[in-house]
């Protein structure tokens, strides 16, 4: 099984990863912030992965450092899960590939153009 954990505390967060990306689409979200739980949720239900999170930080000022470093952790929890039985370079690969979809794929027009 491929599964890794992640935490990252700052002076503004505390942050607790834990994902297995040969998961069931399980997940245990709370980040304080209902819709970055939402979106969370997301990945795990689409992505079929098992993901607990746990987040707690400076909400009574600002959102921004909470969703910053979640998201460093979660990338972090995916690179060394993902490294443990493909290898370092087939996630690479995969990470780059996705990252180039995403950034090429909201620049082209989706249907017809023209007159």
């Amino acid at each position: 099984m491929r599964r890794a954990e992640a935490s990252r505390n700052t002076l503004e967060t505390q942050i607790r990863v834990a994902i297995n990306l040969d998961g069931s689409g399980q997940g245990a979200l709370d980040t304080g912030l209902p819709f970055l739980d939402h979106m969370l949720d997301q990945i795990v239900r689409h992505g079929l992965i098992d993901l607990d999170v746990k987040a707690s930080g400076d909400l009574h000022i600002d959102a921004h450092h909470t969703v910053e470093d979640v998201g460093i952790t979660l990338g972090q929890a995916f690179c060394t899960g993902g490294r443990r039985q493909e290898g370092p370079d087939s996630l690479r690969s995969r990470l780059r590939a996705a990252r180039r979809g995403a950034v090429t794929g909201g620049a082209r027009p989706v249907g017809p153009t023209g007159p």
